[in-house]
């Protein structure tokens, strides 16, 4: 099985590697395109206008050429799957639905992080209709400064605010927080009080091999 993976940052490729590690699966090949040029588009432009919309889907679409499976791994973009996706030979997924869905499926409070603002309202509307089916409660939180830290190289620096912002949604009473953004992964790591934070990765992989197995 053949899972393309269109990213927005480079440092998301050894994220997913790393995911389709610990999953054990040993009959997947993930390949990688990356453009970070697609979401610098879209922060300049203060969200998804429909100009990177409409060009994210071409890549996809071309993308979905050679493979079993699509993902879109930045959430910025993820509305642009909707459009890829019509008439598409294979399925074009967005990671952070099958997050939302996981998230969501823990009922209680979901805290979701966002790291990048251009991120906040797709999300919010991804978590909400995921919510809207099972009852959960969905807060979105914008983990403030913390882009900036990733952009200057501090990914160390940038995990730790997200491992932060993820116990202070635990102290706030939240059931699950979901990591929203497939960079912040690696927080997951260093939260100590409270559930182990979901990451898009690996929800977005396990998505990929059951909708390849129900399209055949």
């Amino acid at each position: 099985m053949i899972i393309s993976c269109l990213h927005t940052a480079d440092s998301n490729v050894a994220v997913f590697e790393s995911a389709a590690r610990q999953l054990g699966v040993s009959d997947v090949t993930l390949r990688h395109a990356v453009r970070a040029d697609l979401l610098g588009a879209a922060e300049l432009a203060g969200g998804l206008s429909e100009e990177i919309t409409e060009e994210t889907a071409v890549i996809l679409s071309a993308l979905a050429r050679e493979a079993d499976v699509v993902l879109l791994t930045c959430s910025t973009l993820g509305p642009s799957v909707a459009k890829a996706g019509m008439g598409a030979a294979v399925p074009i997924l967005r990671v952070d639905a099958a997050l939302a869905e996981k998230a969501a499926a823990a009922g209680g409070k979901v805290v979701a992080l966002c790291a990048v603002e251009t991120t906040v309202a797709p999300t919010t509307a991804l978590f909400a209709a995921a919510a809207h089916r099972s009852g959960a409660d969905i807060e979105v939180r914008l983990v403030e400064g913390a882009w900036a830290l990733f952009k200057e190289g501090n990914r160390d620096g940038y995990l730790a605010a997200v491992a932060q912002a993820a116990e202070a949604g635990y102290g706030d009473g939240a059931t699950i927080v979901a990591l929203a953004q497939a960079s912040m992964t690696g927080a997951a790591d260093h939260v100590r009080n409270g559930p182990r934070p979901l990451s898009s990765p690996a929800a977005g992989l396990e998505a990929a091999m059951s909708a390849v197995a129900g399209w055949r």
